[in-house]
């Protein structure tokens, strides 16, 4: 009896198929919190520090700033709160969140404005049947109060900038002030301005002890 012969050739290519389906599910990895897991070669080399400008000088240095950036992903609407230095990365599942920078107008400067050199890197296929490689997905500045001048555009992830922790000369001393305001006593209306002496006690006055009984006139003889 002759054996039945067996086409292999739909079942492998199945098979083929679901490994790379399950090996495409474990590499997504978004989990909802920041992980600070060793970065991609290709964020970590990239600087871009020609295309950062230096700024108003004053202030809190550049490498003392400290960025929020907010991190959305549609699939799940997880969004998250990423609080880097400048320099620093964050690897959350498959992107990687870098900030060069942050700014912030001057305090008598209108309409204020907060902003951050960010760069963001995906770790995404580039076709469907291409290796998963690193890419670079945005790099430039990002406006809390004027959003529309630069977006970040990926179906999945939405990325930012919340504020920027810096200070500038003559900000700090401001609330000691206020307080010191607060404390000190109010002058009254006729005062003229000079430091009035403190008042002088009125003097107790002193009571003088009674005077004793006369003595009774002596009887005429």
């Amino acid at each position: 009896m002759r054996p039945i012969p067996m086409n292999w050739g739909a079942p492998a290519a199945l098979l083929l198929l679901a490994s790379a389906v399950l090996s495409g599910c474990g590499d997504g990895g978004d989990g909802p919190d920041a992980s600070t897991t060793a970065v991609p070669k290709v964020a970590a080399q990239r600087n871009p520090a020609a295309m950062i400008p230096t700024g108003h000088g004053i202030g809190t240095p550049n490498k003392d700033r400290v960025a929020t950036i907010g991190l959305l992903n549609k699939r799940n609407n997880l969004t998250q709160d990423l609080v880097l230095k400048t320099g620093e990365s964050r690897r959350v599942g498959n992107i990687v969140v870098k900030v060069e920078s942050c700014e912030r107008t001057l305090p008598w400067e209108t309409p204020k404005e907060i902003g951050a050199f960010v760069q963001v890197f995906v770790h995404e296929r580039p076709a469907p049947r291409a290796d998963l490689q690193w890419r670079t997905l945005f790099s430039g500045w990002l406006f809390k109060n004027s959003p529309s001048l630069n977006v970040v555009e990926h179906p999945i992830y939405d990325v930012w900038v919340k504020d920027c922790a810096m200070k500038f000369p003559g900000e700090e001393e401001k609330p000691a002030a206020a307080a010191s305001d607060k404390s000190a006593p109010k002058a009254s209306g006729n005062d003229s301005g000079g430091d009035s002496p403190a008042p002088t006690p009125a003097p107790t006055p002193v009571v003088a002890p009674p005077a004793p009984p006369a003595a009774p006139a002596p009887l005429a003889e």
